[in-house]
């Protein structure tokens, strides 16, 4: 029922611009130069008014029809039913209910439910049809009201603006909103960590463990929550990617910038740019079935011990990954230095080499610097090479040929099961994303402070 009233609503929003539009001929027609905004503003006006407060009413309706609902089928069960249950046994009987009232019977219901059933049902299509009432007589009303107000000298286009400029508003609170709801969601569920294991513990331990008992009969560990080898595996691995990505990356900007002609840089550019669009899956999987064999088998020829699994693998593929990070944002910021300084140091008799590495690399360096944050904070965040190609287990140590682990795959791996969010494993995901966080938020402040203190030399 949902999806055909969001299609109303959108038929509804073009006929109302028809209407709208057509009246704003109309004026032109009748005015011409008196007519205050173009018919198009006429007709995004009407649109408006019809779209959005239906809309806006729909996804309220939505919200609000779910709890209202329970409230009214809780109110109907037997007190026995209902008597000292906690929330917890509420929410066991709505899903008892639900399952019911959509024929997922596991075993036979007892007559309350069973009522409760089929008083959710009707509730449900009473509430879906009364929606659907009132979402029209809404559109249509506005639809009424926006288009009385429309005349030859009425400010259709000013209506509309101020529209525009609230929905960026909205879009611009809504972003920070964001950002301060995960900010608080981590720092909550760290405090709530750290006061069931030490601070120091986790920062400095060098044991990672996270196994907790989930019932009081289980054999398991105490665990051992020292994040130091995810940090170091994230380190190692981010190293790596970095050590590859960053060279190629920014000599493949310098020669097609400078040295390449346009019939190679249109072949080689674009494609270049296509491994940024290629999944990580794919990437995995090259890192297992190509270059981790190759690896191994190499190390095996040099009697080197290599993991089946190693951190050279994963680092390696990821550095292919992010080279067009680097790539395509190093090209775009040497190829908007002024073309001045290009030719006041060719004048000057400096040969083409020396033009870049004296002029306009360091001109570039915002750019440039900005290519390899956005490189190194994928290659940090990177998580599906790492699972398959790198390894879970957290071990201690820095040689790439072993296998080591990231603090992205601990934090899916500690997300995964039926482990409660009151359990120290559940909640060592989030500090580790907190940690992750402020040493994100770290990298981007050193970045900035270089970028300023290189970008006054040039201004």
């Amino acid at each position: 029922m949902v999806g055909y009233l969001l299609l109303a609503i959108v038929v509804f929003a073009l006929v109302a611009f028809w209407v709208g539009r057509s009246a704003g001929d109309r004026f032109v027609t009748a005015g011409g130069a008196s007519v205050h905004s173009l018919p198009g503003y006429h007709g995004a006006f009407v649109a408006v008014w019809v779209g959005i407060p239906a809309l806006v009413l729909l996804l309220l309706w939505i919200m609000a029809q779910g709890p209202v609902i329970d409230g009214l089928l809780l109110g109907t069960l037997p007190a026995t039913l209902l008597d000292g249950a906690s929330n917890a046994d509420r929410s066991l009987l709505l899903s008892e209910i639900k399952n019911v009232a959509a024929g997922r019977i596991f075993a036979e219901p007892t007559p309350e439910i069973a009522a409760a059933a089929q008083s959710l049902l009707r509730w449900q299509q009473i509430a879906d049809w009364l929606m659907v009432v009132v979402v029209i007589a809404v559109m249509l009303l506005a639809m009424f009201f926006a288009y009385s107000r429309l005349a030859p000298r009425f400010r259709a286009r000013h209506g509309v603006e101020r529209f525009t400029t609230f929905i960026m508003i909205a879009c611009s609170v809504a972003a920070i909103l964001t950002t301060m709801g995960i900010i608080a969601s981590l720092v909550y569920e760290s405090i709530e960590f750290f006061s069931m294991v030490p601070v120091h513990e986790f920062l400095f331990g060098l044991r990672w463990e996270p196994q907790i008992a989930i019932r009081a009969d289980q054999v398991a560990g105490n665990g051992a929550f020292g994040a130091v080898p995810v940090f170091l595996g994230t380190i190692v691995i981010a190293t790596i990617a970095m050590l590859v990505a960053t060279p190629i990356g920014l000599f493949t900007a310098i020669y097609l910038t400078e040295y390449a002609n346009d019939r190679v840089r249109n072949i080689v550019k674009p494609i270049m740019e296509i491994l940024a669009g290629v999944p990580t899956v794919v990437y995995g999987f090259f890192a297992v079935l190509t270059v981790a064999p190759a690896i191994r088998s190499a190390g095996s020829l040099m009697g080197l011990a290599t993991s089946p699994n190693s951190a050279l693998a994963a680092g390696g593929v990821m550095g292919i990954m992010i080279i067009p990070f680097i790539s395509s944002l190093a090209d775009d910021a040497i190829r908007s230095v002024p073309r001045s300084l290009r030719d006041g140091s060719m004048a000057m008799g400096a040969t083409r080499a020396e033009t870049m590495t004296k002029v306009l690399l360091p001109a570039a360096l915002p750019g440039i610097m900005g290519g390899i944050l956005l490189a190194l904070s994928r290659a940090i965040g990177e998580t599906m090479i790492v699972v398959m190609a790198a390894g879970l287990i957290a071990t201690l140590n820095i040689n790439p040929l072993d296998s080591v682990t990231t603090v992205t795959v601990q934090i899916v791996t500690l997300l995964i099961g039926d482990t409660a969010f009151d359990n120290p494993k559940t909640l060592a995901a989030f500090a580790l994303g907190l940690v992750l966080f402020l040493v994100t938020l770290g990298l981007n402040v050193i970045a900035l402070t270089i970028v300023r203190r290189y970008r006054e030399q040039y201004d």
